[in-house]
């Protein structure tokens, strides 16, 4: 257990030390605060190590999906002619909903005179 005395750092166990002491209660001992003060410092070593851990883990995942979205770039190019289909049918709608509003606004003139 000494080994984890000494990389437990001083701001680490001041800290922990400073919370056991604003959580003192009338008549705790020294030795009570200093118990308190211990599991404190377990808890915050513990979180430390476990943010590392997902801090590693979530740079694993972005170094992983950028290597994998370099890759995909060939296969998207074989993917495009299939996907240009669908989008050259889209821009027909708007055109036609223009004309047909310009054909309606035009027999709405004629009709009015």
């Amino acid at each position: 257990m000494k080994p984890n005395k000494k990389s437990i750092s001083p701001e680490t166990q001041q800290e922990a030390f400073s919370v056991a002491k604003s959580t003192q209660k009338p008549g705790q001992t020294k030795e009570q605060t200093k118990l308190i003060a211990q599991g404190i410092e377990k808890g915050i070593t513990l979180y430390k190590k476990q943010h590392k851990e997902k801090l590693r883990e979530a740079d694993k995942l972005r170094k992983k999906q950028s290597r994998n979205s370099h890759q995909p770039q060939t296969e998207s190019n074989v993917e495009s002619p299939v996907s240009d289909t669908k989008p050259s049918n889209q821009p027909m709608l708007p055109w036609a909903l223009l004309v047909l509003s310009w054909v309606g606004f035009a027999t709405y003139l004629l009709l009015q005179q």
